[in-house]
């Protein structure tokens, strides 16, 4: 499982790192990391990531309208929404659109990791 390729999809650099930082010491690989919903699009159509990490909130395209965009141009890659406290009703609305699986800011690894193991048990 540790030939995971990565997208990490996040308005804020902070959490990008973050999130970047948890998955290289876990040995899985990190290949992009977008801003937008737009440009995620864009870069998993590119880079035909297992796992993109989709934060809700985000400027130009937000992660709920970027869902069915992604798994358009990249239907094999699997979706885990990224959500601070209170956007459960978000959440909800990205799983029907066919994200697979979310976690809640601030990150926990355990909880990231399970989210991992989730979604590539489907």
């Amino acid at each position: 499982m540790s030939n995971l390729r990565f997208l990490v999809v996040d308005d804020a650099i902070f959490m990008r790192t973050v999130l970047k930082k948890m998955l290289s010491e876990e040995g899985f690989e990190v290949v992009g990391e977008a801003g937008n919903g737009l440009d995620a699009i864009q870069m998993a159509a590119e880079l035909q990531p297992d796992i993109i990490t989709l934060d809700i909130t985000m400027p130009v395209m937000d992660g709920i309208k970027a869902v069915p965009g992604i798994l358009k141009v990249s239907p094999n890659s699997k979706i885990i929404m990224c959500s601070a406290l209170g956007q459960q009703a978000m959440v909800v609305d990205a799983i029907k659109k066919g994200a697979k699986d979310f976690i809640v800011k601030p990150f926990e690894k355990s909880r990231v990791l399970q989210a991992i193991n989730n979604v590539m048990s489907r």
